[in-house]
């Protein structure tokens, strides 16, 4: 199996080792493996899409990184139905956006939030 190098922030290689030890991977090349599947059936999962979809993002980010947010939002109006912001504490922030649309432009919006550096989180679910 070939070895890849990867630079990691100190505080992930830290809850890299706390998911290790509690999910009881052996190993930190197992867990990012594992990590690896995740986002590649993920991704799939996006990229057959298709059709009327309703679906709902959810979005991360900290209370002074809305403007992403924003231009989304505003970027894919069209299928966005709902939206709620939610302040959790002084720093955090979630954004719950309820979808109906064409399958290739929710897909499409879960990415771009997904390429913005300042978002923390991105999840999508279908209804």
């Amino acid at each position: 199996m070939p070895v890849v190098s990867l630079s990691l922030p100190e505080q992930m290689l830290k809850s890299m080792d706390e998911i290790q030890s509690a999910v009881g991977f052996s190993g930190r090349s197992e867990l990012v493996r594992a990590a690896i599947r995740l986002l590649l059936e993920d991704t799939r999962d996006k990229d057959s899409l298709s059709g009327r979809t309703t679906a709902v993002i959810v979005v991360g980010h900290d209370k002074d990184d809305e403007e992403p947010v924003t231009r989304l939002k505003h970027r894919f109006e069209g299928i966005v139905k709902t939206h709620v912001h939610c302040r959790f504490s002084h720093e955090d922030c979630v954004e719950v956006f309820v979808l109906d649309g064409e399958g290739k432009q929710i897909a499409a919006m879960a990415k771009e939030f997904e390429r913005e550096r300042r978002i923390r989180s991105v999840k999508l679910l279908r209804a």
